[in-house]
């Protein structure tokens, strides 16, 4: 193990600015490991396979555990998204600044192209990033909060005509496409919203009171003052809450502190990053896209390079590429 002598506390201790400034910081793995132990450790590793502080043994790449129990080799990528990843932990850092700093996000074919990789790599890459980005402390929103659902899909004269929906002889939906394969439809989601705060987003089975009534119980503080639209599905969903409406129906988006227009604002932005940026995204995939965009939208006051230390801290946790892919 090589040690650096530079202090390595965080992006914003060290006066990281831009994108050339972080890698002219890291410019050799060794000063990217220190870092990451840093931020991971907090200075002192720990045996990521029995939880010993107790100081480990120095190897030359790594540690080993001086556990007598235990006695495993790790290294501080052990435990967390980046485990087994031979991608140097330079180019890891520049691939969540570029994932996390762009308002719509960045494709894995251009991901690819800017740190030369393969598409496959980099498109595992922002997978992982995306399990940075998920929140795992949830806490209820409260105040002034907004709801409202959006369809993810796109539009039905745009597909291609063997995907489109299938009818029968009565023009009744079949379920199945023109070319005999399951047709997919589009594919619901519900946002919640603190004016001012964070937002969740959540896809859901579609937009019934079901979906409405677990997104408020879960998610939104007793007491708090609802905004929704005249949607009947919030109807007898907030008992709890001080609903107002705006209907939109009738032209109304703005009655008095009654409105959506914040939650659809968020939803302006995740439309353009699905559609704009990726293009497609599968149902399986989609609830990482929606954590990837609420966490930019959540984030959206702080320094980008300080969010870059908070992403890496939050990086514990192992994806596998099989599970990745399975069906």
């Amino acid at each position: 193990m090589v040690f650096v002598s530079v202090k390595l506390t965080n992006l914003r201790a060290m006066n990281v600015k831009s994108l050339p400034q972080l890698l002219d910081t890291f410019k050799d793995e060794a000063t990217c490991v220190k870092y990451f132990e840093n931020l991971i450790w907090g200075g002192k590793p720990v045996c990521p396979h029995c939880k010993s502080d107790k100081t480990p043994y120095t190897l030359k790449k790594g540690y080993k555990c001086s556990n007598n129990e235990c006695y495993k080799k790790f290294t501080v990528k052990v435990g967390t998204v980046l485990e087994s990843s031979k991608i140097p932990l330079r180019t890891w850092f520049a691939a969540v600044f570029l994932a996390t700093c762009h308002k719509k996000g960045i494709s894995s074919v251009q991901l690819a192209l800017d740190l030369n990789v393969t598409q496959k790599t980099a498109w595992f890459m922002l997978h992982r990033i995306r399990e940075m980005l998920k929140d795992k402390t949830e806490t209820k929103l409260s105040g002034i909060v907004e709801i409202d659902e959006a369809h993810i899909g796109g539009l039905e004269p745009n597909r291609h005509k063997s995907k489109r929906q299938a009818k029968d002889v009565d023009g009744r939906p079949t379920g199945l496409a023109n070319d005999g394969t399951i047709y997919n439809k589009k594919k619901t989601v519900i946002a919640v919203i603190e004016r001012g705060g964070k937002v969740v987003v959540k896809s859901v089975s579609g937009a019934n009171v079901e979906s409405a009534k677990f997104m408020i119980d879960t998610y939104i503080q007793d007491g708090s003052d609802l905004m929704t639209d005249e949607s009947p599905i919030y109807v007898n969903t907030t008992k709890h809450l001080n609903r107002q409406t705006v209907n939109h129906g009738s032209f109304e988006f703005v009655n008095g502190t009654a409105h959506t227009n914040t939650v659809e604002n968020f939803f302006s932005v995740l439309k353009r990053a699905i559609y704009g940026t990726y293009h497609q995204v599968s149902a399986k995939h989609l609830p990482s896209y929606l954590n990837e965009c609420a966490a930019r939208f959540n984030n959206r006051d702080s320094n980008p390079y300080n969010n870059i230390d908070m992403f890496l801290s939050n990086s514990r946790g192992y994806l596998a590429y099989k599970n990745l892919i399975a069906k």
